[in-house]
């Protein structure tokens, strides 16, 4: 694999990626609404060829192969080696030959020029370190009006499951400073604006956004606390700040108090907000 995006390799190898193992089942119902918004536009078809980029532990990949039916074929690509190995597992036990994953960066990946009918993503595409780079390679592998489909946050303001969280942290730990808006990270494709400009000028017209907001539910406020303090981040802040167990359990205590004091039926369900993406090969 190419040297790029080394620190996003690093976090999802050996940080986020094995958690995200572990938590799978409960991850993919957590988002599994947000991407079949982004399915739904998709619209894939029996035989396409289809690309699933940060794909993950292939919850998505596997739903897309799945409507490509036997006589399409669909590739996921991820630099997280723990992810890839749940996602194989799970094609397996579901007998999809139909489906591969290769572990890159598909930032720099050689795909095969033109030979794709689309590319999709769920949350995937927010972490490249070149984005317009990585989208003009990946836009190469499309076929002449091949599309594109994507989900992406909002910005942190229209997404409180992420607001609320770090609001609490602050209060009991220093937050560390705001990355840039345009680096590598889960919100780093909220600034519409600034995704025109990047599928433009990778190669992409018909651009069009379409805002979904939908709940986010964490099950009972201390799975809420318990998760948002593992992943996300609030355990990034929470990780940065090197406090150790004993700043882990005040940290979580700080979301669990603000989760609790937002819960119904002590259930913790908070609002999302997401961009659904559609554009199409010049």
């Amino acid at each position: 694999m190419a040297d790029t995006n080394a620190e996003q390799r690093t976090y999802w190898n050996e940080q986020a990626g094995p958690i995200w193992v572990s938590m799978q089942e409960r991850m993919d119902a957590q988002i599994g609404a947000h991407g079949e918004r982004a399915l739904a536009v998709l619209a894939a078809k029996p035989g396409e060829r289809i690309i699933d980029v940060g794909c993950g532990c292939g919850d998505t990949a596997l739903a897309i192969a799945r409507r490509v039916g036997a006589s399409g074929r669909v590739l996921g690509i991820d630099i997280s080696a723990p992810m890839l190995a749940r996602a194989r597992e799970r094609a397996a036990k579901a007998g999809l030959a139909n489906v591969a994953f290769e572990h890159a960066d598909a930032q720099t990946h050689a795909f095969p020029a033109g030979t794709f009918d689309a590319l999709f993503s769920r949350f995937g595409v927010m972490f490249f370190e070149a984005p317009t780079a990585a989208f003009a390679n990946l836009t190469r592998a499309l076929r002449s009006g091949g599309r594109v489909v994507f989900a992406c946050w909002q910005p942190i303001a229209a997404n409180p499951w992420v607001g609320l969280p770090m609001a609490a942290l602050a209060k009991v730990l220093t937050l560390p400073p705001p990355p840039p808006p345009d680096a590598p990270g889960p919100f780093a494709f909220a600034d519409t604006a600034r995704v025109q400009k990047i599928l433009s000028e990778a190669g992409l017209s018909d651009i069009e956004f379409r805002s979904e907001g939908l709940p986010m539910g964490f099950g009972s406020v201390d799975e809420a606390a318990d998760f948002l303090t593992d992943m996300g981040p609030a355990s990034r802040a929470i990780r940065e700040a090197g406090g150790g167990d004993a700043l882990r359990e005040k940290a979580r205590n700080a979301i669990h108090d603000t989760i609790a004091s937002h819960a119904k039926a002590g259930r913790a369900e908070l609002p999302s907000a997401i961009w659904v993406v559609n554009a199409r090969k010049n």
